[in-house]
């Protein structure tokens, strides 16, 4: 029967949340049932179009693309009521490259144009793009099947008369057979069986129309199954997936229900054979069908780049290597031999393999983004290549750090350089509309992406559909192991990896149905969305190369229907353009520093060795600093004490699982120069930077070429068969390398070693171009905090205003540094934090809190209070309520910005709350709309006497209690500003602690219980499904960071009246990770009270490098105040020690208070 049938009517995955195949099963199943071709046809999209047309030819099936659109028999453009709406679906398939490319333009413009909850067309733009297309009547909602419904027969001759003069001999009529009548049940729901008798009459009523209207019309039938899943046995996994599509549960019986009749799978010749006994010419039409497409994708492996203006029409290879000669002086003091020779490598291979636009390319939108002030940073091994150096493109010089270009681009890589382009993130949308602006608009998109259906969410879908509680899907969820350096893992393995989720598999039928299902639907394409830095730019229309869409309903981003992968395959030149927060906190910086010292810091130019820069990460003061906060990164720096930014770069790439543990080493030497030691003198070239340590995944590609005698094309492959971990690979690359290492001079031992230290690196380790880029901007933000701290941290706390987490830690940061951060006032915040003059803050200068950190003061708020502001500063309560559109900044917005505080200059928060209903009341919009006026009245001078009317009604009330203020500006700031800062209210318990919650990390669990000094910031309490005893999670925070905790139910029945948000607590507990999280399994929890009833050991932690000054006078406070607690000092760094002070002391508040700010200077000398 191969050459008696083929599904040309058939859904994949890609009809998102609807079909179930996966394109590789797919192709394999069909080639096992015999069948020589196959159709995809999603709705209305073409995503899987290429991934389908490689792997089908892959497998020796010939591959059909087409698409199930969405039609209307108005203009598509229009948007009518929705119970007016008619929308048909039709079958369309590519014939040749033509039709392919018709179709594109087809979707793109059903997108772009026609989208109302479908993406539609009308007849005019399928006639217009008809040629190369097949087209069939499909399923019973196609406009042909309707008419038949109707009944309406002089409708159906009209659709098929219109159809054939467009399609000719391309038009087919389409007939289903579902057997429905065959899964009637007679105990199913009534609604349920009606249905199935409904689609039995319509199936029937289908066929035999267009049996008449094919011996009318002389139109040949096509008979299908329009395929939704693969196997029979896939029914109830793709029922699974259409109820987390439209939000249904299984049970529910008003949606749709593929499942009440299980055949819409991909059914062999036979089975067909066997549907359509008396139509045998309908299948073997399918056959005909495929014979007419022949579609070769012709774009496919090459590359198209758009065109580059280069001046006076100058060839653009001979114009980059004239730019490249200019420049290089200016970009490299001092030119040796070396650096032209490698100039004029790099030149020859661009040149050779034709990539002189590209970097022309690239050239120009940094130097755009440079002049616009857009700060840039390129990541990845294109900061190997001297070229971009010399050109702008990158920042960092090859030469200087060693870092190879052949990473980046060699005369055997078969593919385009690859630049990955790093920007502001704010300012990233100005930089693709530049390119918009420069190739043409109908050329460029960004690239989508698909969110998938992994594990986790997959088990947690699963059950909601099915109708469990929430509880049973977040328990198993939570035993799936997460994913872990970005590789999700499944949930088969996850039945490897955790026995407790296996047990359960095992024991609970309920368990294993949900997992057994969502093994089913898991990696599905679940949604499309944006690609986070992907572009592309064709030389042409971009409907030529992939079809388009809006990023959402109704958005204005347009997106290539192609993943990234895609694209490229396709001939499309992918510009990675990535939005980095880090990089507006440094643009903003800049700028606040030209605003408050007239000072233009030029990053290009800043000292690379600036003392007050690595004194400050010596410390340990790293948050808010690129790639270098953190507490596990931060305790290793303070050991490490940087002196260079090599030793920052090291730390990038060392800080990752396997590599982690060569930093002890690396500190170490760096220390002690003596212990730096290379096993062969041949890698000094490369490791001396590291101190005789593989640190970067290029040091294993030098050792291969210098020690085993490949060359780069081998490297490459080196690097990317140990990259995979495919066990065969891996062999074969060893046996290669080692015996490379003996033929080139050294033992077989040697060789041994050398791999053993491989190892670690071979799944982790970091691209050194990368490690260097990066190492660089982490050095840019350490020198903006350590030079210009207050203009620093209010860019970045207007960065970070949308965290509420960020904001906290940023301000006790500030605390910290003795820079003063004010509430917000209504006459003098602006958006983002600014800068105002203060005599007590740090340099003179305080921040001053933005609006929109603000809960439910939106832009638009902000907007017209600053637009009235122009005016003139607000000179009371009711100036206010007169000046700003009450429309935009309603009650809710006045009633937040009173109760943190912004309005305080006009009265304290209780009167300013109490009076608002009656004065909002007494002011209504102007007619212009554009002002709110007091009454209306237009004559000044009764304006005037009404406002001393409110004036004199306004209520004075006595002011909210502490702790209501605290907890107006915690609820719409996330924290309080009026709140003493934390750092106080854990004074008391400060000596106590082991730990900083800035010092634990999910990637270095200390091993032993630590103890934390912090201030509960949440608590949220549950029922265990076990016992139905009551267990707490709660949130603390200590000023350094928050931390998660776990408080199980018999310590929560015995503390449970200390679980208490704002209260100051100690803590001890185990460290665990969740989620790729730290959090405390907590043991005991202690209070000031319980602490200091206590006559325990105090402990007082001793930062690593206090000085001898700071320590006399830590002895000076402890005689003052001595008692009968005795007293150990424990001295942190590599190995504590600890030493016991020879007399007690009293404990309290005033010597708590002493001793913190005691250790606090002398940490901010050091």
């Amino acid at each position: 029967m191969a050459d008696k049938f083929s599904h040309i009517h058939l859904h994949t995955e890609y009809s998102l949340l609807d079909g179930l195949t996966k394109i590789k099963k797919l192709t394999n199943r069909v080639k096992e049932m015999g069948m020589n071709s196959v159709a995809m046809t999603d709705h209305g999209v073409m995503y899987g179009a290429v991934e389908f047309y490689k792997q089908a030819l892959k497998d020796g099936v010939k591959p059909i693309v087409g698409m199930e659109a969405y039609t209307t028999t108005i203009d598509h453009t229009l948007r009518p009521e929705r119970s007016k709406l008619e929308t048909f679906h039709l079958l369309l398939l590519a014939k040749d490259e033509e039709g392919y490319k018709n179709l594109m333009k087809i979707t793109s413009i059903a997108h772009l144009e026609g989208y109302y909850y479908r993406p539609r067309i009308n007849n005019e733009v399928l006639a217009k793009y008809s040629k190369g297309i097949i087209a069939t009547s499909t399923c019973p909602a196609g406009e042909l099947a309707n008419h038949l419904i109707d009944g309406d027969m002089e409708g159906a001759r009209k659709t098929v008369k219109w159809f054939k003069d467009v399609f000719g001999e391309d038009y087919y009529l389409e007939v289903q057979r579902h057997n429905y009548h065959l899964h009637i049940d007679p105990t199913s729901p009534p609604e349920i069986q009606a249905e199935q008798r409904k689609m039995t009459d319509y199936e029937r009523i289908i066929t035999a129309g267009v049996v008449d209207l094919s011996k009318e019309f002389n139109i040949p039938i096509v008979a299908t199954n329009d395929a939704h899943y693969l196997n029979k046995e896939d029914a109830s996994a793709q029922d699974v997936l259409v109820c987390v599509s439209t939000g249904k549960q299984v049970s529910e019986t008003k949606r749709i229900r593929f499942i009440d009749t299980p055949e819409y799978y991909v059914k062999s010749p036979e089975e067909m054979a066997d549907l359509f006994p008396d139509m045998p010419e309908a299948l073997t039409n399918t056959v005909e069908v495929a014979d007419k497409c022949n579609l070769e994708i012709t774009t496919l492996g090459k590359w198209f780049f758009p065109k580059y203006e280069v001046p006076n029409g100058e060839p653009a290879e001979d114009y980059l290597r004239k730019l490249a000669y200019e420049r290089l002086p200016q970009r490299i003091q001092n030119v040796d031999e070396a650096t032209k020779i490698r100039l004029d490598y790099e030149l020859g291979i661009i040149i050779q393999k034709g990539y002189a636009p590209y970097f022309l390319i690239v050239m120009s939108m940094v130097n755009w983004a440079n002049s616009q002030d857009i700060i840039t940073n390129t990541r990845g091994s294109a900061a190997g290549s001297l070229v971009s150096f010399v050109l702008g493109i990158t920042t960092v010089d090859p030469m200087k750090y060693y870092l190879p270009f052949e990473r980046f681009l060699n005369p055997f890589r078969p593919t385009p350089p690859d630049i990955d382009f790093d920007v502001s993130d704010v300012r990233r949308d100005d930089i693709i509309h530049y390119i918009a602006d420069t190739y043409g608009h109908e050329k460029v998109a960004q690239i989508c992406t698909f969110g998938r259906m992994l594990a986790r969410a997959s088990a947690r879908d699963v059950a909601r559909v099915l109708g469990y509680p929430y509880a049973t899907g977040d328990r198993l969820s939570k035993m799936i192991p997460p994913p872990k350096q970005g590789f999700p893992i499944d949930i088969s393995k996850a039945l490897v990896a955790n026995p407790e989720l296996k047990a359960v598999y095992d024991s609970d039928r309920d368990a294993k149905k949900i997992l057994d299902l969502a093994k089913q639907v898991e990696g599905s394409a679940r949604h499309i969305s944006i690609h986070a830095a992907g572009v592309v730019v064709a030389p042409t229309d971009i409907r030529e190369f992939s079809p388009v869409q809006n990023d959402e309903p109704g958005g204005s981003k347009i997106v290539t229907q192609y993943e990234f992968h895609a694209c490229e395959e396709v001939g499309l030149i992918k510009f990675d353009i990535l939005g980095i927060r880090n990089l507006s906190i440094l643009g903003s910086a800049i700028q606040n520093v030209v605003e408050t010292n007239n000072i233009k810091v030029n990053l290009q130019t800043i000292p690379l060795d600036d003392a007050k820069t690595f004194e400050m990460l010596g410390r340990g003061e790293t948050m808010g600093v690129f790639q270098l906060s953190g507490g596990g990164m931060t305790k290793y720096l303070m050991d490490l004490k940087p002196t260079r930014i090599e030793d920052l770069m090291a730390m990038v790439a060392l800080y990752r699982p396997g590599p982690m543990a060569v930093i002890p080493e690396y500190i170490e030497r760096k220390q002690n120069p003596g212990k730096v030691r290379f096993l062969d003198p041949r890698m000094e070239k490369f490791l001396s930077a590291s101190y005789g340590l593989i640190v970067y995944q290029d040091d294993l590609l030098f050792c291969a070429i210098d020690l085993a005698g490949y060359t780069w094309e081998e490297a490459d492959k080196f690097r990317k068969a140990v990259g995979k971990k495919i066990p065969e690979e891996m062999a074969a690359q060893k046996e290669k390398f080692q015996s490379g290492i003996v033929a080139n001079g050294q033992t077989t031992q040697f060789a041994e070693t050398l791999w053993t230290l491989f190892e670690p690196f071979q799944s982790y380790g970091f691209n050194k171009a990368h490690a260097a880029s990066y190492g660089m901007v982490a050095y840019q933000t350490a020198y903006m905090k350590a030079n210009y701290p207050v203009e620093y941290m209010a860019a970045l706390m207007t960065a970070e205003s949308g965290d509420i987490e960020k904001i906290s830690a940023a301000i006790n940061e500030c605390r910290r540094m003795g820079i003063i951060v004010l509430a917000p006032d209504i006459n003098e915040s602006f958006v983002g934090f600014t800068i105002v003059k203060n005599e007590e803050s740090l340099h003179n200068q305080a921040i001053r809190f933005g609006l929109s950190a603000i809960k439910n003061v939106g832009k638009a708020a902000i907007e017209v209070i600053i637009e009235a502001r122009k005016d003139g500063l607000f000179t009371s309560f009711v100036d206010f309520c007169q000046r700003v559109d009450a429309r935009k900044v309603n009650k809710k917005v006045v009633e937040s910005l009173i109760k943190v505080g912004a309005l305080e200059s006009f009265g304290n928060r209780a009167s300013l709350i109490d009076s608002l209903e009656d004065i909002r009341n007494k002011t209504k919009p102007r007619d212009n709309g554009a002002q709110i006026g007091l009454f209306g009245e237009e004559e000044e001078e009764l304006a005037k006497a009404a406002t001393v009317s409110i004036t004199h009604t306004y209520t004075h009330l006595p002011e909210y209690n502490e702790d209501t203020l605290v907890g107006l500006e915690r609820e719409l700031m996330g924290f309080s500003l009026s709140a003493p800062p934390i750092h106080e209210m854990i004074s008391e318990l400060a000596p106590y602690k082991t730990h900083r919650i800035d010092e634990i990390s999910a990637d270095h669990l200390p091993k032993d219980p630590v103890k934390i000094a912090a201030v509960i910031s949440e608590v949220r309490v549950v029922i265990t499904k076990k016992s139905s005893a009551e267990m707490a999670f709660a949130k603390v925070d200590d000023g350094t960071g928050t931390l998660d905790v776990v408080v199980f139910p018999k310590l929560y029945a015995q503390t449970r009246l200390m679980w208490v948000e704002q209260k100051p607590v100690l803590l001890t507990g185990k460290i665990d990770s969740r989620d790729d999280k730290a959090n405390m399994l907590c043991d005991a929890i202690e209070t000031i009270e319980s602490v200091k009833g206590t006559q325990g050991n105090l402990k007082i932690s001793i930062p690593e490098g206090t000085n001898t000054n700071t320590l006399k006078e830590l002895k000076e406070i402890l005689m003052a105040h001595q008692g009968e607690q005795k007293v150990t000092l424990s001295f942190e760094g590599k190995t504590r020690r600890e030493v016991e002070v020879p007399f007690g002391v009293t404990w309290n508040q005033d010597l708590s208070r002493k001793i913190a700010v005691a250790l606090e200077k002398g940490r901010s000398a050091n």
